[in-house]
């Protein structure tokens, strides 16, 4: 596979993580994978973290180590800062991008645990 497809398919696939993650919760039917998913975005950033970085995402470094191939350097610590810059053609303070990312990803964690948790009450508060 070239490593132009290569890098446009981790691009989609990190879209759609993201755009899981802020709207996966909405609705009853994908709330307990987004659940999942926030778990494993929350474990990778904090327990990879340990040994990677605080905010590891795996999918991130094999991306980079795509680009990198293809030539870019200069590549920021996360996606996000990198599609934002991108996206809006400015050099956009990485401080105040990770900021967002993670106060929108704690809104959206805690907005699931909610979620599923007062499924699971309802479910148990069922006569049986």
């Amino acid at each position: 596979m070239s490593l132009e497809l290569q890098d446009i398919l981790y691009t989609m696939l990190h879209l759609m993580v993201i755009g899981f993650h802020l709207v996966g919760w909405i609705w009853k039917r994908t709330r307990k994978a987004h659940l999942w998913l926030v778990a494993l975005t929350a474990g990778s950033w904090a327990v990879l973290g340990i040994w990677y970085g605080w905010g590891y995402c795996p999918i991130t470094d094999w991306q980079w180590d795509v680009k990198r191939q293809l030539g870019e350097e200069n590549l920021p610590n996360s996606f996000v800062k990198y599609y934002a810059d991108k996206l809006s053609g400015a050099d956009i303070d990485a401080a105040v991008v990770d900021t967002v990312t993670v106060v929108v990803f704690g809104i959206v964690a805690v907005l699931s645990v909610v979620l599923n948790r007062r499924k699971r009450l309802k479910i148990e508060k069922l006569p049986g």
